[in-house]
C-alpha cells in the first residue's frame, strides 16, 4: 500500500461546512467577558484543563450529548454548544472565584502536593452551583475553601510526592531498596523468558513478525472491537507476549521495531544504547525528566503522585514504593502485557507520524497512520509552523522557531514519552487495555494530546514573535 499523499485530500462533501469544535469552545469562552482569568491562558482562551476539568465532562457532557462528541460539528450543533457555555458564563465566573479562593487556602495551610487545577477545577465549579443562590462571602467563603482542601489532601490518604520523599528519606531502607533494584535487575531477563534469542536472527523473525502484526492491528483501528480471545492481531500480540519481547530487545541491544534512519531504535524511551538499572533517586522536577526508562524510582512515582486527580485510587506509598520496584526492572518498565504491547503499537504508529506531510515517513501505511496524521496536517497552527520554522524562518541560535521546527520533524520523541507515562499510570492502577479499542483509544488521546501541546507552543511562540520586548507569559505546562 503507497505511503499517504503529501498533501493533505480536499475536504469531503460530508465535512464541507462543519466547524471545529474546539474552535466554537474557543470563540463562546472568550465571548464571556471578564472574570475568567483564573481559568483562562495569557491570551484568553481556555486552559487545556479547563476544557478536559470543566467544559467537557460538566458543561457539554458528551455521554449525554454525543452529537457534540464529536471533533467537526454542523451548524445546528455548533450553535447548540455555543449555547450551552454562554449559558454557562455565571457559573464558570463563580468557579474562576473558588479557584482563586481554594488557591488562597491552599497557600495558608501549607498544602504543596498535587496540581492546583487537577485537584480542584471540579470541585470549584461545584461548589460554584452548590452555593449559586446564596454565596458565602469573606471569612465564610475561606472557611469553606480550606474545608475543600482538607477534604482532598486527606483523600489522598498520604499519597503525595512529600510523604515519597518521606519514606525513601530512610537511610537503612533506601539501602534495601538499592540492593533489591541490583538483584531485580541483574535476573531480569531470566525471569522475563530470554527474550527472542539472538542478534541477527530474532532481528530479521521474529521481531519482523512483530513488526507485521502491529501494522495489522493498526489497520482495523478504525473498527477496533474484540477481546483478547479472539484472533486479531492485537490478541495474537498479547497471547505470543510481544511487548515483553520487545522490552527484552531494549535490555540486549539487539533490535528496534523498524529501519527508518532517524529515530533510534528505543525511539526514545532510553536515552542509552541500553536502558540504565534504574536507582533510588531522591528528587525529581517534571522540567528536567530524563527518558522514560532512564528514570528512578522517586522519579517513577513522582509523576504518578503528581498527576494523579484520584489519588485515594492509588495504594499506600510503601506498597507504591515496593510494586515500583519490581516494575521498573519489568520488560518496558511495565508488568502488563496488554500495556507492553501497547508500547509496540505505539511505537509502529509512532515511526510513521509525518505532520508536515514530507512523505518521509515510510510506514505511515495504516489507517491509524493516516487518521493520526491528516488530522494533524490539517491543524492552522501546523501549517503556520511548517511555513515560518522549516522554510520561511530558519532559527539558527536554537530559538522557539527550531524547538518547533525539532518537535515536528521528530514527532515520535514526544509522543512515545507521553504513551509511557500513560500505560504506565495504568499499570499502577492495574488497568489493563483488553481488547483492540481500548487500546487505540489510548493511541489516538495520547496523539491529540500531543498536538494540542504543539499547538499551544506554536501560538506561544508566535505571541513572542510579535510582541515587545519584555517578559512573556508561556503557554501552560504539562507534566511529562
Amino acid at each position: 500500500m503507497p505511503p499517504p499523499p503529501r498533501r493533505p485530500p480536499a475536504p469531503s462533501a460530508a465535512r464541507a461546512g462543519l466547524r471545529s469544535r474546539a474552535l466554537v469552545i474557543d470563540r463562546a469562552w472568550r465571548g464571556l467577558g471578564p472574570g475568567l482569568e483564573p481559568l483562562s491562558g495569557p491570551g484568553g482562551a481556555p486552559l487545556t484543563r479547563t476544557v478536559k476539568l470543566i467544559v467537557l465532562p460538566l458543561i457539554v457532557r458528551p455521554a449525554l450529548r454525543p452529537e457534540l462528541a464529536v471533533d467537526f460539528l454542523g451548524d445546528e450543533d455548533a450553535a447548540r454548544l455555543d449555547a450551552l457555555i454562554r449559558e454557562s458564563g455565571p457559573g464558570l465566573v463563580a468557579t474562576a472565584r473558588w479557584f482563586t479562593l481554594l488557591k488562597k487556602a491552599r497557600r495558608a495551610l501549607g498544602v504543596v502536593a498535587g496540581h492546583p487545577q487537577d485537584l480542584y477545577f471540579q470541585r470549584c465549579f461545584e461548589l460554584a452551583v452548590e452555593h449559586a443562590a446564596d454565596p458565602p462571602d469573606g471569612a465564610a467563603a475561606l472557611a469553606v475553601a480550606e474545608a475543600v482542601v482538607l477534604e482532598v489532601a486527606e483523600a489522598g490518604g498520604g499519597r503525595t510526592v512529600e510523604a515519597l520523599r518521606d519514606h525513601l528519606a530512610d537511610t537503612g531502607r533506601r539501602e534495601r531498596l538499592a540492593a533489591e533494584l541490583a538483584e531485580r535487575w541483574e535476573g531480569r531477563v531470566r525471569r522475563a523468558g530470554g527474550g527472542a534469542g539472538g542478534g541477527a536472527a530474532a532481528e530479521g523473525g521474529v521481531l519482523d513478525g512483530m513488526v507485521a502484526l502491529a501494522f495489522d492491528a493498526l489497520d482495523a483501528c478504525a473498527a477496533a472491537s474484540g477481546d483478547l480471545g479472539d484472533l486479531s492481531a492485537y490478541g495474537r500480540m498479547v497471547k505470543a507476549g510481544h511487548g515483553g519481547r520487545f522490552g527484552v530487545e531494549l535490555w540486549t541491544g539487539e533490535g528496534g521495531l523498524g529501519r527508518v534512519e532517524g529515530p533510534p531504535a528505543s525511539l526514545g524511551l532510553t536515552a542509552h544504547p541500553v536502558p540504565p538499572r534504574p536507582e533510588v533517586g531522591r528528587s525529581a522536577s517534571t522540567a528536567t525528566l530524563p527518558a522514560p526508562l532512564d528514570r528512578t524510582l522517586f522519579e517513577r512515582l513522582f509523576v504518578v503522585l503528581q498527576s494523579s486527580a484520584r489519588r485515594e485510587e492509588l495504594p499506600p506509598v510503601p506498597e507504591l514504593v515496593a510494586r515500583e520496584t519490581g516494575r521498573a526492572c519489568a520488560p518496558l518498565g511495565l508488568y502488563d502485557e496488554s500495556l507492553r504491547v501497547t508500547v509496540v503499537l505505539g511505537g509502529v504508529l509512532a515511526l510513521g507520524l509525518d505532520p508536515l506531510g514530507t512523505g518521509a515517513a515510510g510506514t505511515g501505511r495504516t489507517s491509524a497512520h493516516r487518521a493520526v496524521n491528516s488530522r494533524w496536517r490539517r491543524e492552522a497552527s501546523v501549517l503556520r509552523a511548517r511555513r515560518m520554522t522549516v522554510s520561511a524562518r530558519p532559527d539558527p541560535d536554537g530559538g522557539p522557531l527550531e524547538a518547533l521546527a525539532q518537535d515536528l520533524r521528530t514527532p515520535w520523541a514526544a509522543y512515545m514519552r507521553r504513551l509511557w507515562v500513560r500505560l504506565h499510570g495504568r499499570d499502577v492502577r492495574g488497568a489493563p487495555l483488553t481488547d483492540l479499542a481500548s487500546a487505540w483509544s489510548v493511541l489516538d488521546g495520547v496523539a491529540r494530546s500531543v498536538m494540542m501541546d504543539h499547538r499551544a507552543r506554536v501560538r506561544a511562540a508566535l505571541r513572542a514573535l510579535s510582541a515587545p520586548p519584555g517578559p512573556l507569559d508561556t503557554a501552560e505546562p504539562r507534566s511529562a
